[in-house]
């Protein structure tokens, strides 16, 4: 399943489809930018930065053979300072959670990703995911939330 991982490194830094790929999304917000909530109501870059880490991280341990759950960090992580060294840390954290994922599915034989997960199964039909389909969900979490992070940063430009 060579394509499912080539488009997970697309996602995250590569030549995606949709347009910039996730880090370079995120390297492109200013630190000052990145806690701001330009929307109210809505979710800041660096909350949403840290959901794409929590989620990465949680999709790694799924694979990985750990049963579905909330991530460790949460679903919805606060960040805990706001400052340009914290949203570095932010960056750092989200690049190194990708590139962790990336690595341990290269281990994976084209058999394996058609194995199922551990209790994990597709809300409307009810069937269990495979970690082909995993990672695929992952792949288009990262482009919904990149799209949201690109456009609330067009509110630094206003």
């Amino acid at each position: 399943m060579l394509n499912i991982l080539n488009e997970m490194q697309r996602a995250f830094n590569g030549d995606a489809w949709h347009g910039n790929h996730s880090m370079q999304i995120l390297n492109n917000v200013l630190a000052e930018n990145a806690f701001e909530h330009f929307i109210p109501g809505a979710h800041s870059i660096a909350e949403i930065a840290l959901h794409l880490t929590s989620w990465t991280e949680e999709v790694t341990s799924r694979l990985m053979g750990a049963p579905s759950g909330e991530p460790v960090k949460g679903d919805w992580p606060i960040p805990e300072t706001k400052s340009a060294q914290a949203w570095e840390r932010i960056i750092f954290d989200f690049k190194v959670a990708n590139e962790e994922l990336i690595r341990q599915c290269t281990e994976f034989s084209d058999s394996q990703w058609d194995s199922e997960t551990l209790n994990e199964i597709t809300p409307i039909s009810g069937s269990a995911i495979t970690k082909a389909e995993l990672l695929n969900g992952l792949i288009q979490h990262h482009a919904y939330h990149a799209g949201q992070i690109a456009l609330l940063s067009k509110f630094n430009n206003a």
